[in-house]
């Protein structure tokens, strides 16, 4: 079936064999562009609604819910170079869905970090860039209705028409700033970094405001945050369903020992303190007080708590320097180094990627010599106005 609404024209993929033949189609080509639609509001794995690609000029949109999405298996193992803007929750949605991810990935938002854009939206992309505006639509409409609504699929299609176009123009900038493999580095990073559902084990990381526990607290809530991510995981509901964050912490606080003390604390109700889900979730309270008083096991700290206290002011102040740095060289911060980035580094930690590859060339060795002493931030007249910057100690 083939459409056409304002400038975009889209082939709509329902069928296998119009999958197949367009895998074949797009296997002779070097690049392809992907985008996605999903819904994770009520589940716990995510829904994939629609799928669109670009490829030699062809455009599709791929219907999840008539045709086996996973059939673009071969384009996605193939030598070809897939381009997505902000792929980090298209890779998680394709892992968890499709169990497959591209062998070879260009973001464009990433790379876009590098010539002076802070997180840009396709959308301001294609207006800067390209000057085509995106047409009007509805990216929170609901993408699972059947059919799709013209203006849905004119926006889906719009995702990717323009892609590769933009993609060309931040590479010949990249390439003339000498930055292009500091870009695809990135790029890769983001494509082998791990994805899909949390280690239930680490759930309690994600529940907010769970800095503010101290001792047995923090032991009952990663207890707690482990069941309820498990849970979660059999029900197919996302894990606030089935216990809120407030109500992680209010147990976590008060660790209590039966129904009645359980339906005290703060976001509990009848239906989480009685019958089988009030004993599972009472079970998983004992056995993080049972944790805490072994004494046994390491004491659960999250980001920034596991540096030595008289380096946790370092971050605040690299932090600073990072950021200054990354706007004198038009750089993403949030490229150069994230908090997390910054306390693995000042940690010692082996894998800190601020210590190796093209963030150590930039900043990370820099960083090493401010913490040590061998150099000293100060405010210094650049460019006319005065500004951060690292000197060596005792330089004038």
């Amino acid at each position: 079936m083939k459409g056409q609404d304002t400038s975009v024209a889209y082939e709509w993929i329902s069928d296998s064999s119009h999958l197949s033949d367009f895998v074949a189609f797009a296997l002779g080509h070097e690049r392809y562009c992907v985008d996605t639609e999903f819904h994770r509001e009520k589940t716990y794995v995510p829904q994939l609604a629609l799928v669109q690609v670009e490829v030699g000029g062809r455009i599709v949109l791929i219907d999840p819910l008539a045709v086996d999405a996973g059939g673009l298996e071969p384009l996605f193992s193939g030598p070809g170079t897939c381009i997505f803007h902000a792929a980090q929750q298209d890779l998680d949605v394709f892992t968890q869905v499709l169990g497959i991810i591209p062998s070879r990935m260009v973001d464009t938002q990433i790379c876009a970090g590098f010539i002076g854009y802070s997180q840009p939206s396709l959308a301001s992309l294609m207006q800067s860039l390209v000057r085509v505006p995106l047409p009007k639509g509805d990216r929170l409409s609901d993408w699972l209705r059947r059919p799709l609504s013209s203006d849905q699929r004119s926006y889906a299609a719009a995702d990717v028409a323009h892609l590769g176009r933009i993609a060309d123009i931040i590479t010949e900038d990249l390439a003339a700033r000498g930055r292009l493999d500091w870009a695809m580095e990135a790029c890769e990073e983001l494509r082998t970094r791990p994805t899909g559902p949390v280690d239930p084990s680490d759930a309690w990381l994600r529940v907010k405001d769970v800095r503010t526990l101290r001792g047995r607290a923090r032991w009952v809530a990663r207890e707690v945050a482990r069941w309820r991510e498990l849970r979660a995981m059999d029900l197919d509901i996302p894990p606030r369903h089935v216990l809120s964050d407030i109500a992680v912490l209010g147990v976590a606080q008060k660790a209590p020992r039966g129904s009645e003390e359980l339906l005290a604390c703060r976001g509990v109700d009848g239906r989480h303190a009685r019958g089988s889900q009030g004993g599972a979730l009472l079970g998983a309270i004992a056995d993080g007080v049972a944790a805490a008083e072994s004494g046994e096991l390491h004491f659960p700290t999250p980001e920034g708590e596991e540096i030595d206290k008289a380096l946790r002011p370092a971050v605040t102040l690299v932090s600073a320097w990072v950021t200054e740095l990354a706007r004198q060289s038009e750089i993403d911060a949030s490229l150069l180094g994230t908090r997390r980035d910054i306390v693995d580094l000042l940690a010692g930690d082996p894998g800190a990627r601020m210590a190796r590859g093209w963030r150590a060339d930039i900043v990370g060795r820099d960083i090493a010599d401010l913490v040590e002493g061998r150099k000293a931030l100060t405010f210094r007249p650049l460019e006319g106005q005065r500004a951060l910057r690292l000197v060596d100690v005792g330089a004038p």
